[in-house]
């Protein structure tokens, strides 16, 4: 299900699903769309502070759901990733995101609503910066990446960056299917709940520290035994970012990928910059994508009409 691409003019709203955004680079945000000709509205508990969440579960769902309702608001965007989004997936309004599908933008945490609605509805989501706008993170290619993603119904090509830690993961033959998943702790966080079968797909995983390298063997190995891999076509890493100088007993943490992911038989594009690192991509989830390992590019359907 493809949501209408943006135009000039439209409506769209910020929330805060997961933890609470800093209010400068949320201002940064709103110029950077504004710029785009869009007219920027901020939910109600965008700003709200819980611990480590933006406010109660049930004040974050209901912005989520209150601009899956309005059928002015064109795209939903997330402030920021962090913890909670998993805490409300459940709730989302899966009815008025049916009756109009409309793009939620967002990555890390925010990969368990993209997976829900995916499973709930077939909708496809942007895997893309969040509206925290930090400009040394996010240059002009990177808001230039995030447009077309949203305002033009071009093809999206990725190319592998060697300097990614990633890169080296790289292997096999090109493959095609669906593409699906995220930052992999909230991917391996959704087994049993929102994460659908990707049987056919090719799995899109990115990391971030906080997880030791026998974290990140457990969430691979679980998300092997789930079943939910089993036909699998494929894998496009991201970025790995802030595992560089982890090392146990002469194994890092590419040593742990390549071991988890070589029993998966399957192609491996990596080195994609796509995650928590600078200058990240915008991509899809839930359409077409073919990684070549040996040109090194993903190349995803668009996902807007």
């Amino acid at each position: 299900m493809l949501p209408p691409r943006l135009h000039p003019g439209d409506r769209v709203r910020f929330v805060s699903p997961a933890s609470t955004p800093d209010r400068e680079l949320v201002a940064n945000g709103v110029n950077l769309l504004t710029g785009w000709g869009l007219e920027v509205e901020l939910g109600d508990h965008v700003f709200d502070s819980l611990g480590y969440l933006a406010g109660a579960d049930e004040d974050r769902l209901a912005d989520l759901n209150d601009a899956f309702r309005d059928p002015g608001v064109r795209a939903v965007f997330a402030t920021r990733g962090g913890k909670g989004a998993y805490r409300i997936a459940g709730g989302l309004d899966f009815d008025a995101v049916r009756r109009d599908p409309k793009p939620l933008i967002g990555f890390s945490d925010i990969t368990a609503l993209h997976l829900a609605l995916w499973k709930e509805v077939g909708v496809v989501g942007i895997h893309g910066p969040s509206m925290s706008w930090y400009e040394p993170n996010c240059g002009p290619e990177c808001a230039e990446a995030l447009r077309q993603a949203l305002m033009t119904t071009d093809e999206i090509i990725v190319r592998q960056d060697p300097n990614e830690l990633s890169a080296a993961l790289t292997e096999g033959e090109a493959a095609s299917g669906l593409l699906m998943g995220g930052n992999l702790d909230t991917v391996r966080g959704a087994i049993g709940v929102d994460l659908p079968s990707l049987n056919g797909g090719i799995l899109l995983i990115e990391l971030n520290h906080g997880t030791g390298l026998g974290m990140v063997d457990r969430q691979l190995t679980q998300l092997m035994r789930s079943g939910l891999l089993d036909g699998l076509r494929g894998v496009a890493v991201g970025q790995v970012i802030g595992f560089e100088d982890d090392v146990c007993n002469g194994w890092t943490v590419l040593d742990v990928l390549r071991d988890r992911l070589s029993k998966l038989d399957v192609p491996i594009l990596g080195g994609l910059p796509i995650g928590h690192g600078a200058q990240p991509a915008t991509v899809p989830l839930g359409t077409v994508a073919t990684i070549n390992p040996t040109a090194g590019t993903l190349t995803v359907d668009p996902g807007v009409r």
